[in-house]
């Protein structure tokens, strides 16, 4: 009886199991900048966006939202992130695209504009203070 208990356990939790490859891998991000450093140029005004190398999974966007305030998402493409497609700023500002799949993310909450992708952008805490920036997890 022990054993057929178990046989069910392991099938019911094998099935429960979801697919590994579709999130973004969580990793640690520790950006900080001056807000006046060139890199960020775009962000002083509303509706700018710039990537940054070297976080995260493929490297960050950061936006300038309308009211003001900022928001930080990983270019990791969330559709299919196991192959690490990294998104590309759009014309206008507004929207990235991933150039793997042509799917589209929205950059004001990070959420998915064009399939074929069905999840959002991973997304990390921004603080700016004292005419710095800083981008964590």
């Amino acid at each position: 009886m022990k054993k057929l208990l178990l046989l069910i356990v392991i099938g019911i939790t094998s099935l429960s199991c979801g697919k590994s490859g579709d999130v973004i891998p969580s990793v640690a991000v520790n950006f900080q900048a001056s807000i006046t450093d060139p890199r960020l140029s775009a962000l002083n005004t509303r509706g700018g966006a710039v990537l940054i190398s070297g976080y995260g999974v493929a490297g960050l966007i950061l936006y300038r939202e309308a009211d003001g305030s900022y928001a930080a998402y990983d270019r990791c493409s969330s559709y299919m992130p196991q192959n690490n497609c990294a998104v590309t700023l759009d014309t206008g500002g507004f929207t990235v695209t991933d150039p793997c799949s042509g799917a589209k993310f929205s950059l004001i909450d990070g959420t998915p504009v064009k399939a074929p992708a069905t999840k959002s952008l991973r997304s990390y805490s921004i603080n700016v203070s004292n005419f710095e920036i800083f981008v964590s997890n």
